[in-house]
């Protein structure tokens, strides 16, 4: 029989067992807690030649709806170096993980802008130039036959584009292209979504300097970062054989689906499903 000192001396022990447990277990619960409450990644998304940062708008509504921060900065559209350099600048105001997205000549943009970059931790290429040192998107583009922005190999100007002068203030003379109007549907939209909808897409369109175009691209960042990227088997601008090419040598992740170049427009459900697949790397 248990006296009362021994009686006593055993109930301590045996609560002390008992809360140390609980403190395991709450510290525990805690962890887990924080580990599945763990902020997610920003979701930064560039938009390339003859579109805007309102193109993404279903797809920054998806992604917003289910918790992730979203920016869509202004692609400039000058050159390369200079639209790669601000972009470099504006993800240094980011704290914390980051999912790089790039459509068309936006996908130049964050191979270039995420070099050295420990706060990208994911590149997403939508129906995108993926380009190599030294690569320009017109070398990519004329690499496989397919696109529909010329008719005519040896024009300077791709003659789905239209040329339109202008003088600065200070008397210097450039020129911008815009994609034709008449042209926009098919050449973005596959023929896909009504006219009215690919005229206002036309009519609200960023023009690009005719250098975005031609100039190589610097070290690629997708050598360092992992990759995802959609091929969009429809596309009418990037050849599908070139985005295959380019996924493969990047070794992204890759899906392949019918879609047209703008897909962020008619298919924001497919990009938006492929972000998510790459936010997964970050946590």
């Amino acid at each position: 029989m248990l006296n009362r000192r021994t009686f006593r001396v055993a109930i301590a022990c045996a609560t002390g067992v008992a809360l140390a447990g609980g403190v395991t277990t709450l510290a525990s619960a805690a962890s887990s807690h924080q580990t599945a409450s763990a902020p997610k990644p920003t979701v930064v998304l560039v938009n390339g030649a003859w579109s805007d940062s309102a193109g993404w708008s279903g797809v920054v509504k998806r992604l917003q709806s289910k918790g992730y921060p979203v920016a869509a900065p202004p692609t400039g559209l000058r050159s390369l170096s200079d639209d790669s350099a601000y972009l470099a600048s504006y993800l240094k105001t980011i704290k914390g993980p980051v999912v790089l997205v790039g459509h068309s000549y936006g996908g130049s943009v964050i191979t270039n802008a995420a070099t050295d970059d420990t706060n990208v931790k994911a590149l997403v290429y939508i129906s995108a130039f993926a380009p190599d040192d030294g690569e320009s998107a017109a070398d990519l583009t004329a690499k496989f036959p397919g696109t529909h922005i010329t008719n005519d190999p040896k024009a300077q100007i791709p003659t789905a584009l239209t040329p339109v002068p202008f003088t600065l203030a200070d008397g210097t003379a450039g020129v911008d292209l815009y994609a034709k109007a008449d042209e926009y549907r098919d050449l973005f939209l596959s023929n896909r979504l009504s006219d009215k909808t690919a005229a206002e897409l036309a009519a609200t369109q960023s023009p690009a300097a005719p250098h975005t175009l031609d100039e190589p691209s610097g070290p690629p960042a997708w050598k360092t970062i992992p990759s995802w990227y959609l091929v969009s088997n429809d596309d009418h601008l990037i050849p599908p054989a070139a985005e295959r090419f380019m996924a493969a040598r990047a070794h992204a992740h890759t899906v392949k689906a019918g879609t047209p170049h703008a897909a962020q427009v008619t298919n924001p459900e497919i990009v938006t499903n492929l972000i998510e697949q790459a936010t997964a790397t970050t946590r």
